[in-house]
């Protein structure tokens, strides 16, 4: 038996059924898609086209064409890289840490935060490849036999951390991913059997990989998902720190610190979060699931958001407190100076206290966690923050070396512009083709937490006097579910 505070929002609104759950759940899959899904598909497969013959252009043309200089060589794409990988963190961090902390609210959320995980990722790999100059012998980034020749790879190289992290990251994820889709595979399956949809019975027919549903298949499936959250859970920490070591240990003023490893780790996540915000907002308007994506659900996250935004407040007041307090006046001028503030790229600098510091402070007001229009507003900000963020850090800290002869502006081209909106495009058009195919939400698992989740079998509070009974007279018993 487990009890349920009866003050406690239900997380399943609409006194939600499980046969009522399996149909909710198919119908975006089955039915046909509305007039907006095609016309946000036809707007990510344009942007993604036109990134596509940006990206063809400079491995044509080479990196020339890009606004990169001799002081500052990791300009746009770097940032973009970096932003990415932010992005797919959140998806990690609600799939396989809630999960090891049996968090309910995660249920009807992690399909799609584990899908922009994935697409994320591979919208954030194109750019090192890119940057490599030379895209066609990316794989000497790899551990390769003597007969290639004798350009061995540097594993003293921060470089090369980010391709094993990300690679093992990219690759948990998928399987993770994967793992939770298999029993609502089987189940579009047996619903295509029935209807007579041949092609749909054995496209998931072979994806749900023989699933039955007996007794030893849960086991396993519970069994293989604890253990992969379990791999899972220190991934969330240890990728970005690795991307964040690429700037740690270098000696370039500005980055030589240890705070950017938990720094990065807190950005991502707060980053990420604010994209998961995005598109479950979208979502649950678009495919007709605001009964399982609820307010509650939303404010749980934006709760999370603002945490770890309090987070990266605090790192970057260490940054400005380290600065003066070491006495370097390398450091000092990085910081303390008025070259941030109003430098040639102040704008930048003050986009992202503004889009990371002070506007989140609104989310303090529970009115305005539980505000769709202030939420979606807020997600967006975030993430344009956190963009200018990385911006700043890659950028700001090298265009003024520390030879004034050296020092220069930065500004991306048109190439570099179209590649970043293709990888939008990319991955917006992944994620509609995702939202369309593949179930939105994990019903099977959503239907173990029903009785202890949804408003069928949860008691609305009542008032209580001061001697504990209810205002009607009657006893308040505690929720319960079996």
């Amino acid at each position: 038996m487990q009890h349920e505070s009866i003050i406690r929002e239900p997380l399943l609104l609409g006194k939600k059924t499980y046969h009522q759950i399996t149909e909710d759940v198919a119908r975006p899959v089955e039915g046909k898609a509305n007039k907006y899904w095609w016309l946000m598909l036809a707007l990510a497969v344009t942007a993604w086209s036109w990134g596509i013959g940006c990206m063809a252009y400079t491995v044509g043309r080479g990196i020339g064409t890009w606004g990169l200089n001799r002081t500052i060589d990791w300009g746009w794409d770097i940032t973009n890289f970096v932003w990415w990988i932010g992005i797919g963190h959140a998806g990690t961090l609600i799939s396989a840490v809630l999960c090891l902390f049996r968090q309910r609210w995660r249920l009807t959320i992690n399909r799609s935060a584990e899908a922009m995980t994935i697409f994320a990722v591979m919208c954030a790999a194109i750019f090192p490849v890119l940057h490599m100059g030379r895209p066609w012998l990316a794989y000497f980034v790899f551990p390769l036999p003597n007969q290639f020749g004798s350009l061995w790879v540097n594993f003293n190289s921060p470089l090369l951390w980010d391709v094993f992290a990300i690679s093992t990251y990219f690759s948990v994820s998928v399987v993770f991913w994967y793992l939770g889709l298999i029993p609502d595979f089987a189940m579009i399956r047996d619903r295509a059997k029935v209807a007579g949809r041949k092609i749909s019975y054995y496209c998931y027919r072979v994806l749900s990989f023989g699933w039955s549903g007996r007794a030893k298949d849960w086991q396993r499936f519970e069994e293989v998902s604890l253990v992969l959250a379990g791999i899972c859970t220190p991934l969330v920490f240890s990728v970005h720190s690795i991307v964040s070591s690429d700037f740690a240990t270098g000696v370039v003023r500005g980055w030589h610190s240890t705070v950017y490893p938990p720094y990065f780790v807190a950005g991502a996540i707060f980053s990420g979060m604010a994209m998961v915000l995005t598109l479950v907002i979208v979502g649950r308007k678009v495919l007709g699931l605001e009964e399982y994506i609820t307010i509650q659900h939303i404010d749980t996250m934006n709760k999370t958001m603002l945490t770890m935004g309090s987070v990266v407040g605090v790192a970057y007041f260490a940054e400005f407190f380290m600065a003066w307090y070491s006495g370097d006046p390398n450091e000092s001028f990085i910081y303390l100076s008025w070259n941030n503030a109003i430098g040639p790229y102040g704008w930048a600098f003050w986009s992202l206290i503004i889009c990371n510091n002070l506007l989140p402070q609104i989310l303090w007001s529970k009115r305005m966690r539980r505000n769709l229009y202030v939420t979606f507003f807020m997600s967006i900000v975030i993430n344009i923050g956190m963009w200018f963020e990385r911006f700043d850090i890659i950028v700001t800290d090298l265009y003024r070396d520390y030879m004034p002869s050296d020092w220069t502006y930065y500004s991306p081209t048109w190439v570099e512009v179209g590649i970043f909106v293709g990888t939008i495009g990319m991955f917006f058009t992944f994620f509609l083709i995702f939202a369309r195919v593949f179930p939105f939400i994990a019903q099977a698992e959503l239907k173990t937490t029903l009785k202890a989740t949804g408003d069928l079998f949860h008691n609305p509070p009542r008032k209580l006097k001061a001697n504990g009974t209810a205002a009607d007279g009657s006893t308040v018993q505690p929720q319960t579910a079996h």
